[in-house]
């Protein structure tokens, strides 16, 4: 599981968390998928641990490309600011990927049905070396799972040919939610993707509060790729693959202030928090580019891990930066939540 808190403010965090759960409704289990061939039987394992944090990260030239070859010297990990001893896988992240992917049926999402019909290709990217797994989630006001776990991205083409719209509502956390617990189903050697096509606004959630999911992406290992459409003009401008250090020691500073960023742009949160990136399309071109970023960035990311070293329980803020000044651009996950320790009664 994950960890930390910031010392100050963890008793307000854990009140505030308390209160979340309490007033929520439960969201009904994720249809369980049905295991393929190669899947385990075991219990999920996160990659996640209350001894290693994995953290996943993009490392990007200025323009754009990305920059190969560093070694565990050149990266410095802070968490909570202090610096971190680190490990770095020395390949890039060639794990086979098991793929959700979350499309909106609800409000106007029906005017973006025509982009999300040629989307069945672009899977490939992701599933390509023929190991990989992609399931299909839509949702209005609340998540349903159309395509089970599959090697074929044929089937999530045809399926994404064929969408109904659905009523007005975009339960994005709900959904969220639902994925990730479809994720974590799957065996432990596959990566976790969730790739949400949806507005950046909730609609309608009823079972999963903010504060709730903050705490279930911070304990998993799902990276969120999030592709918006509708955006307006202030979110054109700027570009929110960003984690620059003032946004990471500021708006993450505390769960309280997280909170009102998702009522704001959930998915744009989502993504910066899990580590993923955020892109806003307008045509069917721009979507087709943000699919092929988002999937070639999910592949070539360093694998950094590190066992915390501080074991207070709550919310870490995470920062990733070079030795040296490269003029880089790194996307790393912001955030991880660490569990309380079990309490074990007294034995006499």
């Amino acid at each position: 599981m994950l960890s930390g808190p910031f010392r100050v403010h963890s008793f307000a965090i854990v009140v505030l968390l308390a209160a979340a759960a309490s007033g929520a409704q439960q969201l009904p289990p994720a249809e369980p998928p049905q295991p393929l061939p190669s899947a385990s039987s075991e219990a999920p394992t996160l990659r996640v641990t209350t001894t290693e944090v994995l953290v996943p990260t993009l490392v990007e030239k200025p323009d754009g490309g990305v920059i190969y070859g560093l070694k565990p010297q050149d990266f410095i990990l802070e968490d909570n600011g202090v610096a971190q001893k680190i490990r770095v896988q020395e390949e890039m992240d060639n794990a086979p990927v098991a793929l959700v992917v979350a499309v909106e049926q609800g409000g106007a999402s029906a005017l973006e049905f025509d982009k999300l019909a040629k989307l069945g290709p672009l899977l490939d990217l992701f599933l390509a070396d023929g190991k990989g797994l992609a399931a299909l989630v839509g949702f209005d006001s609340k998540p349903h799972l159309i395509r089970d776990f599959t090697h074929r991205s044929e089937e999530i083409n045809q399926d994404l040919k064929s969408l109904d719209p659905g009523n007005g509502g975009d339960a994005i956390l709900d959904t969220v939610s639902y994925a990730v617990d479809l994720l974590q189903s799957q065996p432990k050697e596959y990566r976790r993707v969730l790739l949400l096509i949806s507005e950046e606004r909730d609609h309608g959630s009823r079972h999963t509060k903010p504060a709730q999911l903050i705490q279930k992406i911070g304990q998993s290992d799902v990276l969120v790729l999030s592709v918006s459409f509708s955006p307006s003009k202030a979110e054109l401008l700027h570009d929110v693959k960003d984690n620059g250090d003032d946004r990471m020691m500021s708006l993450y500073s505390t769960l309280a202030m997280i909170i009102p960023a998702f009522k704001k742009n959930v998915s744009k949160e989502l993504a910066a928090m899990s580590g993923g990136e955020y892109h806003v399309f307008t045509g069917d071109k721009g979507f087709e580019k943000r699919v092929v970023e988002s999937a070639q960035h999910a592949r070539n990311r360093y694998l950094i891990t590190f066992s915390p070293s501080d074991p207070t329980p709550g919310l870490h803020t995470i920062r990733v930066r070079l030795a040296q000044d490269y003029g880089a651009h790194i996307v790393a996950r912001a955030n991880y939540w660490r569990e309380a320790p079990a309490v074990r009664p007294d034995v006499r």
